[in-house]
């Protein structure tokens, strides 16, 4: 099969940013007056867009502080309002996104051969996405992209069919000639439920699970490993 389209998943697949959302999310804990969790804590919480993240960071720190026996007014604390939080990573994370991020190796490299071969490429993402912007840009990947979307782009977010859908109607696109790229069981569960194939990369988040337990229909070490699998697929005679 000749694929035509890829799109890719940022956090986690062409991208390290767990520093920069430790940073921030951490930043809005101590504004909330909770206790900061390590970097492993929030890298698990990684991959359903900021809301999550902090919904889930502080039902850890809630947890946390109940073990702990904290006394009540610390207990107070843990139960602030999760919009208000929201908005609070917000300001921190905007000042910081795409400021320590870093691409895997080969990112760029890989995604340029692929434009190349004449493969169109989508970053699609949970990531809000102005962040995701900010990220791209900084990191200098945003112009091998001729789309972005983000978590807030569509009414939906991955693993939702519509998101890969979207996408691949956008481009006009076969369902067999288009494959998603990400690092977590959701890139996976959102390729499948959209009926197009999917890939992903050995490293990155995926909460401490392995993907390889996801079974996607490619799984890859590197990322330049991608576009040799793209190169040695469009090298085949075609019968």
């Amino acid at each position: 099969m000749i694929y035509q389209l890829l799109s890719f998943d940022l956090d986690g697949t062409l991208v390290d940013t767990a520093a920069e959302i430790a940073y921030a999310a951490n930043q809005t804990l101590a504004d909330a007056g909770l206790a900061p969790r390590t970097l492993d804590d929030i890298t698990l919480r990684i991959g359903g867009g900021a809301k999550l993240l902090m919904h889930g960071l502080l039902t850890d720190t809630t947890a946390a502080a109940q073990r702990a026996s904290m006394q009540d007014g610390g207990a107070q604390s843990a139960r602030m309002d999760i919009d208000a939080l929201l908005l609070r990573f917000e300001h921190h994370y905007a000042r910081i996104a795409g400021t320590l991020a870093q691409p895997y190796p080969g990112c760029a490299v890989t995604l340029g051969q692929l434009r190349q071969a004449g493969i169109r490429l989508a970053c699609v993402t949970n990531k809000e996405q102005g962040f995701a912007q900010q990220v791209l840009q900084a990191t200098r990947l945003d112009g091998f992209f001729e789309m972005l979307v983000g978590g807030d782009t569509l009414s939906h977010k991955k693993p939702h069919a519509s998101v890969l859908d979207h996408v691949r109607r956008v481009f006009d696109c076969q369902l067999l000639q288009m494959a998603h790229v990400g690092d977590s069981r959701i890139d996976v569960q959102a390729a499948r439920n959209t009926g197009i194939a999917a890939w992903a990369v050995s490293f990155g988040y995926n909460a401490g699970e392995p993907i390889a337990a996801s079974l996607p229909d490619q799984l890859f070490d590197t990322l330049p490993a991608i576009a040799h699998h793209v190169a040695t697929l469009g090298s085949r005679p075609r019968h």
